[in-house]
């Protein structure tokens, strides 16, 4: 299991394998107006056997949860047109997502406190959220989505199970990968 104890942005340098897990939910569909099950991006990595998180939160704290980095197995090309976390319980409060390149960020921040010296300053930053993001065949994406979240009161369970849309050969298809942040609030740092 991956925690993070402290309050310091965790990274991870873009080169080194990256983390990901996935559920195959059957064959893609055969017409391009369809969406289906599909299975380009690798299922294979840290994050599906871990979790991120702090045991540090406090309430009213907003924090960059970045999502498993694309990486498509298949043998063509891809273009992710939108990201969700599927799951997300009360007390945290999705505010938006978006996508950024490896090397704007100096590597993967994998969990980070907003307004901490090693968090990124995404505000300034180009967000390439609004455009579809390609990912060559057999190859990483340089771009990695992030979810921005704030704790509106102590969670009640940790945000897991994110989605991957996208657009391969005139086809939609859909892959949820697995991706889990726990951020618990201590006893003397509630509402």
């Amino acid at each position: 299991m991956v925690r993070s104890r402290e309050s310091l942005a965790s990274s991870v340098r873009s080169r080194v394998p990256v983390l990901f897990a996935a559920v195959l939910l059957g064959a893609c569909p055969s017409s391009p107006e369809e969406v289906g099950a599909g299975r380009a991006l690798d299922a294979e990595g840290v994050q599906s056997s871990g979790v991120v998180g702090s045991d540090h939160a406090k309430v009213g704290e907003t924090w960059w949860f970045a999502l498993p980095v694309p990486h498509n197995i298949s043998s063509e090309p891809i273009e992710i047109t939108d990201v969700s976390l599927l799951h997300v319980p009360a007390g945290v409060k999705v505010l938006e997502y978006g996508a950024y390149d490896l090397d704007d960020t100096e590597g993967l921040p994998l969990l980070a406190r907003e307004g901490e010296a090693e968090t990124p300053d995404f505000a300034r930053l180009e967000n390439h959220a609004d455009e579809p993001v390609r990912v060559a065949a057999g190859e990483r994406s340089d771009i990695f989505y992030t979810v921005k979240l704030k704790v509106v009161a102590p969670p009640r369970g940790n945000a897991r199970r994110c989605r991957f849309d996208y657009r391969q050969n005139g086809r939609s298809s859909s892959q949820e990968l697995d991706c889990e942040v726990s951020l618990r609030v201590g006893p003397l740092q509630g509402t």
